[in-house]
């Protein structure tokens, strides 16, 4: 039997267009611009979702679903790694160029 769930893995906010996306086996975006043009028509998205948010139980884990993993053993971004080795060595050669005076 096919049930409808708040989805753990296509989520932005509580996971409510995901869910139903997986439902009916279409793309999540398409759910998410729905939702959009519902409250931009009047407000009706944002309460609409909320009450499926509270409504539409969390979808149970499984063995083959990834788990998020927490956020102290997130790998850093790209970007943050970069900058900071880029920081890393210019700090090390300005104290090897002996540019400093005492």
């Amino acid at each position: 039997m096919k049930r409808l769930y708040r989805s753990r893995t296509e989520r932005m906010i509580a996971g409510v267009c995901g869910g139903i996306a997986q439902y009916f086996a279409i793309d999540p975006t398409l759910v998410r611009l729905a939702f959009v043009a519902f409250t931009l028509a009047g407000g009706a998205g944002v309460l609409l979702y909320a009450a499926l948010a509270i409504i539409i139980p969390l979808e149970p884990v499984t063995m083959e679903q990834p788990q998020p993993m927490p956020s102290a053993q997130q790998p850093e971004w790209p970007e943050a790694a970069e900058e900071e080795a880029r920081r890393e060595v210019q700090e090390t050669s300005v104290a090897s160029s002996g540019t400093y005076r005492r």
